[in-house]
């Protein structure tokens, strides 16, 4: 925000659990449409003022971004997706056209993620000691290795920790396997929004008016990759998580790959890969991509 012009009208909404916005309960078997629901009546008043806006998500928001594009594409003049969801979800998928690696998308939801980061989330921790701890995941995962915050990184840990977190919110219920790696997705909370159990955006391609996607990510993203860190195919295949099953039946998604596919069906985009970036190019690199929204914008 601090690099983009005065004039421009910016309005950033907190999604609900999040930020300053009530922690309202999430139901995941609507996929992100909840969050999307949320929105709608903001986008509508602001094309009703000034016509078409210029949308701009980042990661679960980008998955939040296409399912607003699905619902009221005449309302969105152009769309800035930095290091998106898969169209196909978060996990449990294989190929180009998410096809499921267990028929119970298993390893995918509210179960999957490490349960002492949620302990430390939930308790507010903004120490180092714990490997988990917020502010180690915060340097591990949402930026490049090595990258320094500055000043911006007490700011930034408190947005984190804003996260309300129970069943309900972050992360989510889950659900007992009998597949890989033993536990599945549930039906509320964030992280069961993205499991392929519940989310599908592929429809993007078949919308009536199709505005432009910009597509920017980095090529060290560690969560939303064709490597992710955090998908539990990849962990298994690490030896991370035991008794993986083998690349044959549960490969690691091809994030990166699903994506584009979608897109390049979808029509109108363009693809921004930064070198030596991880999962926030706005925070890695914010006047480069403030230059991108000006470019986008054209004002």
């Amino acid at each position: 925000m601090r690099h983009l012009p005065p004039h421009w009208r910016l309005v950033l909404p907190d999604l609900r659990g999040y930020g300053q916005s009530p922690a309202l309960g999430i139901d995941a078997t609507r996929g992100l449409r909840d969050f999307a629901d949320d929105i709608a009546p903001l986008l509508a008043e602001l094309s009703d003022a000034s016509g078409p806006v210029t949308v701009v998500a980042h990661s679960m928001g980008g998955g939040v971004a296409m399912q607003l594009l699905l619902d009221h594409p005449e309302r969105i003049g152009a769309l800035v997706l930095e290091a998106p969801v898969s169209p196909f979800g978060f996990g449990g998928t294989r190929d180009l056209d998410g096809a499921p690696t267990s028929p119970d998308f298993a390893g995918t939801g509210g179960g999957s993620v490490n349960p002492d980061f949620v302990r430390l989330l939930a308790a507010g921790d903004r120490g180092i000691e714990e490997q988990a701890s917020p502010r180690n995941v915060l340097h591990a995962f949402y930026a490049a290795p090595g990258f320094d915050f500055g000043a911006d990184e007490e700011l930034l840990l408190t947005s984190m920790l804003s996260t309300a977190v129970s069943e309900e919110q972050y992360p989510g219920d889950g659900t007992v396997s009998e597949n890989w790696p033993g536990m599945g997705p549930g039906t509320k909370g964030v992280l069961n929004t993205m499991s392929p159990r519940w989310l599908n955006l592929s429809g993007i391609v078949d919308v009536p008016v199709k505005p432009p996607i910009t597509w920017i990510r980095g090529d060290q993203d560690a969560i939303v990759s064709d490597a992710s860190m955090f998908d539990l195919a990849l962990l298994g295949k690490l030896g991370a998580v035991p008794g993986w099953p083998g690349e044959e039946e549960c490969p690691p998604q091809p994030m990166v790959g699903q994506t584009r596919a979608v897109f390049e069906r979808y029509g109108p985009y363009k693809e921004i890969v930064w070198t030596g970036v991880g999962h926030s190019p706005h925070v890695e690199r914010p006047e480069e991509f403030a230059a991108v929204l000006r470019e986008v914008v054209g004002s």
